[in-house]
């Protein structure tokens, strides 16, 4: 007797579980954007990032040189300028690296705070209708900048070398000198923690450092890399710690779309405003998205957002490559490239 009652139990609830509604999902457009000092420098430049920002249809975005000038919050100009347009987006006061969201900010706090312009992590807990995702946002270190060093640069000064740096070892010593490191370790650290609590993990920024999976054998005669293969450090962290690049996700061929982020061709801006090593060609990948693997996270697509030309040898060149390009018809106000990607955001 109990028995048939549980059977028929179980069979009924089978059968509303059948009939229960799909698990709900929906668009998560991320953007990692360097503002180039909040737009100042091109101009009309801030009204430009607002303008992307809409553009793109950005849910997250991780921007990079914040900078709040003349004692105006940037978070505070940005939410006004978007209302003004009729977008809501929520943002909190933060410095060198800063986050905007179409998704109320629970929390916000300077993971990796900036010292000495030496880089910064800024770190959001976002409700995105019931699921929470930790985002980050890095804008890392810029000096010891070892990418110059096969160029022929010194990557702190930028003063022409006698000859190409191409010493693995000595790469790896000059670059180890930055800050990059610890503010990477201390992003891995806190978003296992993060990844502990169930939170989605995702994390935007200007590395000032390219990826190992961009200076391997293929390139190591393309691009000034002098015959350079080199596992840069922070990427393969990453890589190690269970984060996937985004871009190079869906596009592994680091010829076919080289993914360069800079430097960017502004064609408002002065050349010599955009070559930080004139007699080189350093177009680089230096802008990343990256993300924790999670049933609920499902990446769709990746772009390079911004003009197509790049600056090399003191010259401006339209790329021609396979790198999928998300181009602006309007001004553009970075001398860096952004990225977007988007997910499929199970709820």
């Amino acid at each position: 007797m109990h028995k048939t009652i549980l059977t028929a139990i179980l069979i009924l609830l089978a059968s509303l579980n059948l009939h229960s509604s799909p698990p709900k999902k929906m668009d998560l457009v991320v953007l990692q954007f360097n503002i180039w000092h909040e737009g100042t420098i091109v101009k009309r430049g801030f009204e430009a990032v607002i303008d992307e920002i809409i553009r793109t249809k950005a849910d997250l975005i991780a921007l990079s040189e914040v900078r709040n000038y003349n004692g105006k919050a940037l978070n505070e100009r940005l939410i006004k300028a978007l209302a003004d347009k009729g977008f809501t987006y929520y943002s909190e006061h933060s410095e060198d690296s800063g986050i905007l969201s179409k998704y109320p900010v629970i929390s916000q706090t300077a993971l990796y705070p900036v010292n000495d312009d030496r880089g910064s992590i800024t770190k959001a807990i976002i409700d995105i209708k019931g699921t929470q995702v930790a985002f980050y946002s890095a804008h890392l270190d810029y000096l010891n900048c070892s990418l110059y060093l096969p160029r022929s640069y010194d990557g702190s000064t930028w003063e022409k070398l006698d000859a190409p740096v191409t010493d693995i070892a000595a790469i790896k010593e000059d670059n180890l000198l930055s800050k990059r490191d610890e503010a990477i370790d201390a992003f891995i650290k806190d978003a296992k923690q993060e990844k502990k609590r169930k939170r989605l993990v995702i994390l935007g920024g200007d590395f000032n450092e390219p990826s190992h999976l961009d200076w391997t054998a293929k390139t190591k005669d393309m691009f000034d890399h002098n015959g350079v293969i080199i596992k840069w450090r922070n990427t393969l962290a990453l890589e190690k710690a269970g984060f996937i690049d985004a871009y190079r996700k869906l596009y592994p061929n680091p010829v076919t779309h080289p993914g360069f982020t800079f430097p960017a061709d502004n064609p408002l801006v002065d050349i010599n405003k955009l070559a930080w090593s004139p007699l080189a060609d350093d177009r680089d990948r230096i802008d990343f998205i990256f993300f924790y693997e999670d049933k609920r996270l499902k990446l769709k697509d990746a772009s390079i957002v911004g003009p197509v030309g790049s600056i090399v040898r003191n010259k401006r060149r339209k790329e021609i490559t396979e790198d999928k390009f998300d181009v602006t018809s309007s001004t553009w106000p970075s001398d860096h490239k952004a990225v977007k990607a988007k997910f499929l955001l199970k709820l």
